[in-house]
């Protein structure tokens, strides 16, 4: 029986796990630097969960069996990518098992900000019914609009549907093309970074993180932005330089931002964005609901099922593929 780690973290739902593991995988359930996980690394095959700080060149050296890092999320920024290809253990991710959960969301975030939802609520609850201005409320649907999404991957292209489902026109930017048939099939169409900025009422962020995308939406990309324009981020914080965007969203650079995450999670209590009357924020929970617990733990018992039989991974990172 292959011994396996599944990392403990407040996001899993371990009971979710014990029923979906398969008989032939004898897991143990650690948290990172803890004793017991130190002495499972020593003999574990396989570990799941998220990336961690921690697993640098020390940490593959004490799991010399280790043949697979099974993230049970779509980043991989946490993960220390050089240490790992030095060590031969192939990093992978969850496969999509998130996605639909983080389209969903990057829709409502963009609804929520159209809509002003949060000062609606805010209005209603304090008894102001429809504020204090009501000629001064300007809201606007997605119909008509026309979305830029920034990353074409497994979530994009949900995005993308479901965007088109609410009578948006889609335009998308990546460093990987789709094929002209393809993108036909998907119903959008291909568009220089810049282009996209300059062109779309709604611009939606879905790339990983990575030295090439950090800050890859700063004080310049921003300044392309229509004044009436939302800004969407479910991906990474540091994607975007937040001093440049708090700045465009205080000089009305742009009209508003739904953002899921920040460049220091938690945020600090004094960041400038909880005081904007433009922003919708979250808590990085697009990913994480109840319903994909189960495609993340089966994505991840699969693919170490497949490393335990000898086959290849599925899913690899693109930098460690190859």
């Amino acid at each position: 029986m292959a011994r396996i780690i599944i990392a403990d973290n407040p996001l899993n739902e371990l009971d979710i796990a014990r029923e979906l593991l398969p008989p032939d995988l004898d897991a143990v359930i650690a948290r990172h630097g803890t004793p017991e996980f130190r002495t499972a690394l020593q003999d574990a095959v396989c570990l799941v969960g998220f990336g961690d700080g921690t697993m640098d060149d020390a940490f593959y050296k004490a799991a010399p069996k280790l043949k697979l890092v099974q993230l049970l999320s779509a980043g991989y920024d946490r993960c220390d990518i050089e240490a790992a290809r030095r060590a031969g253990v192939p990093i992978c991710n969850n496969g999509g098992a998130n996605s639909t959960a983080v389209a969903e969301h990057a829709m409502l975030l963009m609804l929520a900000v159209c809509r002003r939802l949060v000062w609606q609520h805010a209005s209603v609850a304090a008894g102001r019914w429809r504020g204090n201005a009501v000629q001064d409320v300007k809201l606007f649907e997605l119909r008509g609009r026309t979305l830029g999404i920034v990353g074409l991957g497994a979530i994009g292209k949900k995005v993308a549907r479901m965007a088109q489902a609410f009578g948006m026109t889609v335009q998308y930017y990546d460093i990987i093309r789709l094929s002209e048939e393809r993108a036909d099939d998907l119903n959008v169409r291909f568009a220089l970074l810049n282009e996209l900025l300059k062109t779309s009422d709604i611009v939606s962020l879905h790339v990983p993180l990575s030295p090439d995308t950090k800050h890859m939406i700063g004080t310049s990309q921003l300044a392309m932005m229509k004044p009436s324009a939302y800004l969407i981020n479910t991906c990474r914080g540091p994607v975007v330089d937040e001093k440049a965007l708090i700045a465009a969203l205080i000089n009305g650079t742009i009209a508003g931002a739904g953002l899921d995450v920040f460049d220091q999670e938690p945020p600090p209590a004094d960041n400038p964005l909880f005081t904007l009357p433009n922003v919708t924020l979250s808590a990085h929970f697009a990913g994480p609901t109840w319903d994909n617990q189960y495609s993340r733990f089966r994505n991840a018992f699969d693919n170490c099922q497949r490393v335990i039989r000898g086959e290849k991974p599925l899913w690899i990172i693109p930098e460690l593929q190859g």
